[in-house]
């Protein structure tokens, strides 16, 4: 027996009860939004975390100097006032840098995923993972050491604009390689630098825990700088791709 329905006049078919199809999903297409503003707020919160850096490296560079003091020329070299000074010092900085790198990385991490759904939205096809995981990438140990960083490059990637001609460009992602090794290095050295302090009980271990903290203040300074080329950068790109189009001008 035919359940083929039979076409009434004017050629649209009658489907018999319980065999009307179910229309297609309706699609609704992504809306890019302009991360200008968030790379802008971005950008002035790593400036502060430059600052507050720059006077940890100071408040490191006076513990050594105490420190030193001490193992040189003895305890009663240093007065307890100076030692209590150097040691607020460093409690201050590191509340401050606190703070500060937490501010970053939620108003960094709520730009980071705009890009990726504007990226999304420039290449369909360019991503492995839902846009979700440019937040989730972040907290799931271990995946978060390569998860974000590979985001990053496929955001990269979808929005980068073709050549003039409209042929494929090389892509040169080298600023966020260099950007992400010096992330992940700043995270493993902050680690070990604070374990080295908090378990320091002489004065040359609270020497030689600040070098560690100074040099850690350093190579933060250097993530940071590497992070606003990195966030300027692929703002300006997804900018231009998005007022100019998939092809560049000239």
């Amino acid at each position: 027996m035919s359940i083929s329905p039979a076409g009434p006049p004017g050629g649209v078919p009658h489907y018999p009860s319980g065999l009307t199809p179910t229309p297609p999903p309706q699609t609704v297409p992504g809306v890019l939004r302009s991360p200008l503003g968030l790379a802008n707020a971005v950008t002035a919160l790593l400036a502060l975390v430059l600052a507050c850096d720059v006077f940890s490296i100071a408040a490191d560079i006076n513990l050594w100097s105490v420190a030193g003091s001490v193992v040189a020329d003895g305890p009663m070299s240093v007065s307890v006032d100076d030692a209590d000074r150097a040691e607020l010092l460093l409690s201050v900085t590191a509340l401050l840098q606190g703070l500060g790198f937490l501010a970053t990385a939620v108003v960094f991490i709520i730009w980071f995923h705009r890009v990726r759904g504007n990226g999304e939205i420039f290449s369909p096809n360019g991503f492995d993972k839902g846009r979700g995981w440019a937040i989730g990438g972040w907290f799931v140990p271990f995946l978060n050491l390569r998860l974000p960083y590979r985001i990053a490059r496929e955001t990269w990637t979808a929005s980068t604009q073709a050549a003039p001609d409209g042929s494929w460009r090389p892509i040169r992602t080298g600023i966020v390689t260099v950007w992400w090794v010096a992330l992940v290095a700043d995270r493993i050295a902050t680690q070990l630098t604070s374990q080295m302090y908090s378990k320091a009980e002489s004065s040359d271990a609270l020497r030689d825990s600040a070098v560690g903290m100074s040099l850690s203040d350093g190579l933060d300074i250097v993530a940071a700088v590497l992070a606003i080329l990195f966030v300027r950068r692929l703002t300006a790109m997804q900018h231009l791709k998005a007022t100019q189009g998939p092809v560049a001008a000239f």
